[in-house]
């Protein structure tokens, strides 16, 4: 859900003017894709659009004719296939990718109801499962994991669907099931997990904190920085942030902090960002990076342990805990020393810690899959 945010100015200006559109969806992709199945592309009839399905290949065809092959499609939906293999037929967009892709179409009927949900995952920073029909005569209908409270689990075919959309939930990743539908046939169905949307918490806002904020919302997280210099937190200095919070002497920010949450403590201060550590140790959290040579932080750690009574026998066990907990130093080695460079390096780092990534290059990756027996 993390490129949300790209759909949402378009979506909400043909909604205000009740303008039809149709929202492009891959569902499938056969060998290589640019982007992964639950990538989308919202297309006005004008021909805006917003957001991409592939890297630049696919988009304007797509768009072209996608109110077109709506028009002919099941409750407005339609699977659309496209190859990217330069041998695959006289086609526009053959541009040697080596891939097939699946894209589900569908018009603003049934589109706007998933935005709906959709655009209340992502405030909300929740994670959501969601189970499409593809085909048949229920071509477009959908199931949700939570559900709505007043939400009738047990209509139908609804029932399947939400039993799908809970497996996908429990397992938090993506699959492709099927349904039975009255007349004895099979509808496909994509079950889509999406994350909730990653919080990036900065604690100081000094020039190092503008690249990181700006690079997490390119991203599309929610960025909240906070630090005790009032001159320096403020909204107009931190115009891409969400939320700006001066903190006061003694006091920490009451934050709804999830565990897919980062946070960057690099206030300068270190009685600050002794203060701001103790806290963040008390929370679960995905990431938690201190700025900073690692001794600083081993002392600010030996501190908040005698500071919370740990007896001083454990003192340096406990410290050393908690430094595995940490990256400290935070970033990857990615050289560089200027704020915009180590802003990439720690932004980097997040990267892959939010998506459990080994954080190697994909040459090395490839080539140890190529030699797999």
């Amino acid at each position: 859900m993390n490129d949300f945010d790209q759909l949402l100015p378009l979506w909400n200006s043909l909604r205000d003017a009740g303008e039809e559109y149709v929202l492009a969806t891959i569902v499938d992709v056969e060998g290589s894709g640019y982007r992964k199945p639950g990538a989308r592309m919202l297309i006005a009839a004008d021909g805006r659009r917003a957001g991409t399905i592939s890297g630049g290949c696919l988009e304007a065809e797509v768009a072209r004719k996608a109110i077109w092959h709506t028009e002919t499609g099941t409750n407005g939906t339609i699977i659309r296939r496209y190859s990217t293999k330069a041998e695959d037929g006289e086609v526009p967009f053959g541009m040697g990718c080596g891939g097939v892709v699946y894209v589900l179409l569908e018009r603003s009927k049934t589109a706007g109801q998933l935005f709906e949900r959709l655009i209340k995952a992502y405030h909300e920073r929740l994670p959501i499962a969601i189970a499409t029909v593809l085909d048949g005569e229920n071509a477009g209908s959908r199931a949700y994991w939570p559900p709505e409270p007043t939400e009738n689990l047990d209509a139908g075919n609804h029932r399947h669907l939400v039993a799908l959309a809970k497996d996908c939930f429990e397992r938090q990743q993506s699959f492709t099931g099927e349904i039975c539908c009255a007349d004895g046939s099979a509808s496909r169905v994509y079950v889509q997990w999406s994350a909730a949307r990653p919080g990036l918490y900065v604690f100081g806002a000094g020039d190092d904190a503008l690249p990181m904020v700006k690079q997490a919302r390119q991203l599309g997280w929610y960025v909240a920085v906070a630090d005790g210099r009032s001159h320096l937190a403020t909204r107009a200095r931190f115009a891409d942030a969400d939320d700006v919070h001066v903190l006061h002497r003694g006091e920490f920010p009451k934050l709804a902090l999830c565990p897919t949450d980062v946070a960057a403590v690099m206030t300068h201060s270190l009685e600050q960002d002794t203060r701001i550590l103790t806290a963040l140790l008390k929370e679960e959290l995905t990431y938690i990076g201190v700025l900073g040579p690692r001794r600083r932080t081993a002392d600010m750690l030996a501190t908040i342990a005698e500071s919370e009574g740990v007896p001083g026998w454990r003192i340096a066990a406990q410290t050393t805990a908690w430094l595995e907990r940490l990256h400290s130093p935070m970033g990857l080695d990615l050289g560089g020393s200027t704020p915009r460079e180590i802003a990439l390096a720690a932004a980097a780092e997040m990267q892959q810690c939010v998506h459990r990534a080994s954080g190697l290059s994909l040459r090395t990756i490839r080539h140890q899959e190529s030699v797999l027996p």
